[in-house]
Parts: structure tokens; sequence; C-alpha cells
């Protein structure tokens, strides 16, 4: 058996003059503002995408999802998806998020957000670890000004 581990972040601003919804994890939550970019700037999404483009090679999130936005399309899911066909034969062994937020609260929809993934990703829930820390208001995170998220991903074939 062959295995590898990727490593993939991302992190957005809060965006105060955009009434779309906070989408984490392909999850809403119920908060005054969403985050900053093209697309739905699903920051978990995003950070496990970057993972898998940590294992495969193949870049995602940049050239070929800012040509998915011109398009119209801002779901982030529809990344992930493009992520997930460059695994080809690997399968994916477990998937640990750390998720950096003052707000919202992560916690509420923990399972929820691992049953979403483990859908996506067609692992079993058991096989995913999320973590979420305020890192004591020492970064612009933890003080409430957007999200940081980092991913682990480890793959066998």
């Amino acid at each position: 058996m062959k295995i590898k581990t990727g490593i993939g972040q991302d992190s957005h601003a809060f965006d105060s003059e955009n009434n779309k919804p906070l989408v984490l994890g392909g999850i809403e939550f119920h908060h005054p503002q969403g985050l900053k970019g093209n697309s739905d700037a699903d920051v978990i999404l995003h950070s496990i995408t970057n993972a898998l483009s940590s294992v495969t090679g193949q870049n995602i999130l940049g050239t070929k999802a800012d040509e998915l936005c011109q398009q119209g399309i801002t779901d982030s899911t529809e990344y992930l998806k493009l992520a997930l066909k460059d695994l080809g034969s690997w399968q994916i062994e477990h998937i640990a998020i750390a998720v950096e937020c003052l707000v919202p609260k992560i916690t509420p929809k923990m399972q929820a957000l691992k049953s979403n993934i483990a859908n996506l990703t067609n692992i079993e829930i058991s096989d995913i670890g999320i973590t979420a820390t305020t890192g004591e208001g020492l970064s612009a995170f933890g003080k409430g000004k957007g999200i940081q998220v980092f991913t682990i991903i480890t793959v066998s074939k």
C-alpha cells in the first residue's frame, strides 16, 4: 500500500458589504455576514480542495475555480468535485480539519459538517476530524475578522 498526505489552507475575511450567506463545509450558518470572495467563499471546502491539490499536484483553486466563477458557478462543492476527480485510484482514508475563528461557533454544527463532508468525499463520518479554536484571540481570525482553516488529508492506494 502506498500512502500520501496533503495539506491545504484557506482564509477569508467577513464581508460587511454583501448579503451572501455564511457557508462552511457546504452548510449554511446563521451569521450576519458571509465571507469575501468570488465564490461562496466556503473556507472549509476550499481548504479540503487545496489539500487534495497538494496530493495530486493539480491546482484547482485559482485558474480553474476562477473560470467556473466567471461562468456563474460559485458553489465550492463544484471545486471540490474537480479535485476529487484528480485523485484517480487514490482513496481518502482520513480528513483532519482545524478551524480558527471567533464567530460563528463551530461545535453546534460539527455533526452536520462531518456528515456533509463525508457525503461529498464518499468516506465515513468517523474518518473526519474537526477541531475549532479562537486561537486565544491572537490573530485576526480569533478576533472575529474572518475564518482560517487548515486541512490534512491522508490517501492510499
